[in-house]
């Protein structure tokens, strides 16, 4: 059996509000209070819970990016622009609530107050194409 990712820490100022935002805008579960340790899990999926701790300034900024369904993309983007968080097409870039599509799927970013960059994208371009694999939404062609 292949490994897969567990759980992260999340650095956060204020680890309630970054895990329930996280949360609202993926759809996902999470709680307030862990049963174990001072975190604020956020369940993304079966396997990998995000667990947001209180850390002191300054955070460091860190990136985290999710791989999703066009169906899930277009979810979780209703509801960044619900929320009225600005996004944007590029990771260091301005907000230009623009969609990326320049390799072969959709992409985007946006950050929260701690200044993390969140991504979402339907297909990784971040590593060679592998075979295809049931437990991932999506697999380059």
């Amino acid at each position: 059996m292949p490994a897969h990712l567990d759980h992260l820490i999340v650095p956060a100022k204020d680890r309630v509000a970054s895990a329930r935002l996280l949360a609202d805008l993926l759809g996902v579960p999470w709680a307030a209070q862990a049963t174990i340790g001072p975190f604020s899990p956020v369940y993304v999926n079966a396997s990998l819970t995000l667990d947001f701790d209180e850390w002191p300034a300054p955070i460091p900024k860190l990136h985290y990016a999710f791989r999703v369904t066009d169906d899930e993309f277009d979810a979780i983007l209703a509801r960044i622009r619900a929320a009225g968080l600005p996004f944007r097409s590029t990771p260091g870039g301005v907000d230009d609530h623009q969609v990326n599509s320049a390799f072969g799927g959709r992409l985007l970013y946006w950050s929260e107050p701690d200044g993390h960059a969140w991504e979402i994208l339907t297909v990784s371009y971040a590593r060679p194409a592998l075979p295809a694999d049931p437990a991932l939404p999506s697999s380059r062609e």
